[in-house]
């Protein structure tokens, strides 16, 4: 792949907020799973900014992960992995066996909600106990106001595809119980988005 690399300015705005809480929920060494890794602009910043570890990014798109690969030849990083094909709603699937730490930015609404089953059944299998799942993105919360950008945000996603949308927090968090993950904390972020933790 030549010429420059595509970015999303969303990425730019919020990794910073989001390298503030994952340097307080990662651990210090050993190997993160990133799943739909997109672009890969999370996966370059955050192995630059946390040397210990080595980020293992990941996407379903044979076309995202061209970008990935031209994006860690871009890099030079050494704790950048080379990235893996994985589908997160084929858990059964993954290509690999044990990961330290799992995290998920911006797809749990920009998927089928059998990508976010696939992604509790998947991070139970890998993840070695009290081993973070961190999720990144907006969701519907019973007792707090939807913002009204969420709101159209949500109806877009819908228009484009009915198996898209913002999803219910309290469900996804019944659905990480079923499979063993237990809810930790959950942080407003900017732009009305959350970081939300489970633990192994």
């Amino acid at each position: 792949m030549t010429g420059v690399l595509p970015a999303s300015p969303a990425s730019a705005r919020n990794r910073e907020p989001l390298l503030d809480v994952l340097r307080r929920w990662l651990p210090a060494s050993g190997t993160v799973l990133e799943i739909a890794s997109g672009l890969g602009e999370h996966a370059a910043w955050y192995a630059g900014a946390l040397p210990g570890l080595t980020w293992q990014p990941t996407d379903r798109s044979a076309e995202a992960l061209d970008i990935l690969v031209a994006r860690r030849e871009a890099t030079g990083l050494h704790n950048l992995a080379p990235p893996l094909l994985l589908d997160a709603a084929s858990p059964d699937s993954w290509p690999l066996e044990r990961a330290d730490a799992a995290v998920c930015i911006n797809m749990v609404h920009i998927s089928p909600w059998a990508a976010t089953e696939g992604l509790m059944a998947g991070a139970a299998r890998v993840l070695p106990p009290s081993a973070p799942l961190c999720l990144y993105g907006p969701y519907i919360e019973a007792e707090v106001e939807t913002a009204p950008s969420n709101l159209a945000f949500d109806a877009d996603l819908r228009r484009r595809d009915p198996a898209w949308g913002l999803r219910d927090l309290e469900a996804v968090k019944a659905l990480a119980a079923s499979h063993g993950l237990t809810f930790a904390e959950r942080i407003a972020m900017p732009a009305n988005n959350l970081c939300v933790l489970f633990r192994r």
